[in-house]
């Protein structure tokens, strides 16, 4: 299992150019950021964790900026969305940047992609949430088509393009990794629908343990696993390990940059106690 770093990139923490540095210097093999365009003053949708909307959704930096920036100085992590809120963005532009970040970092982007949670932001973005998981199926296509095809086209009822040149093409073929979040029949059907894996929050075991068996059902072999947010738990850890997870990106809180190396370091303590342990 493959030790990375998750976190919210905001604009009065550490920035996205040390934060990559002093990650891969610590040996952690991945970047794992989220997205969230804005948020509406409406608090129609409940945050999902309960309670109020932590501070660190509202000056969130761009997921794909973010991750620009990171491959420029470093050479080793993954860069991975976590997740890409695909049904709110431009599945042209999207394919564009993913591809991009992929090109400048000689092949280490990752495409974590899902709906997300805020009904208000989706409708802001002229999505209606009753169509968000067909949107979310349509947008995967078309990026998977303008990614390996050339001159690619994509008929669909919410994305619909004609023959065109989209490049540059990715690096990895025939794309980049693609995985999904969300915790719902639906996911399941989604995961095994695009041949992707899934992204989880960090659920208790049990409800892991039951999506993961679903998900190998579905799909009929083993899904690649990756976990957004793992608190720094060693006892969480070796359950993660024993349900199967690849890639797990450890919660770095989003605070500045003396506190956040500080805390990397820690991590970095404990990952190595817990891997002598084992």
């Amino acid at each position: 299992m493959e030790f990375g770093i998750s976190t919210f990139v905001d604009d009065d923490t550490i920035g996205p150019v040390s934060l990559a540095r002093a990650i891969e210097e610590r040996g952690f093999t991945s970047l794992i950021v989220a997205e969230h365009s804005h948020i509406p003053v409406s608090r129609e949708s409940p945050y999902p964790a309960g309670g109020d909307l932590p501070s660190v959704y509202y000056n969130t930096l761009d997921p794909f900026v973010t991750l620009a920036a990171a491959a420029a100085v470093t050479s080793t992590i993954e860069l991975f969305t976590g997740i890409a809120l695909l049904i709110q963005r431009d599945a042209i532009h999207t394919a564009k940047e993913a591809a991009s970040i992929d090109q400048i970092s000689g092949g280490r982007f990752v495409f974590g992609v899902g709906a997300g949670w805020n009904l208000e932001e989706m409708r802001d973005h002229g999505t209606d949430p009753r169509t968000r998981g067909a949107r979310l199926d349509e947008s995967i296509e078309a990026i998977k088509a303008l990614w390996t095809t050339e001159p690619a086209e994509y008929h669909g009822k919410f994305v619909d393009f004609e023959s065109s040149y989209c490049r540059p093409k990715p690096v990895q073929k025939p794309h980049p990794p693609i995985f999904i979040g969300g915790n719902s029949d639906a996911t399941v059907k989604r995961v095994a629908r695009h041949g992707a894996g899934w992204i989880s929050n960090p659920l208790p075991r049990d409800v892991l343990a039951k999506r993961i068996g679903q998900l190998r059902e579905a799909a009929g072999h083993d899904v690649p696993l990756a976990m957004f947010g793992v608190p720094v738990e060693p006892d969480y850890w070796r359950g993660l390990e024993d349900l199967g997870f690849g890639r797990v990106g450890l919660m770095l809180p989003s605070v500045g940059k003396d506190e956040s190396l500080r805390l990397l370091d820690e991590y970095v303590a404990q990952v190595a106690q817990y891997r002598a342990a084992s």
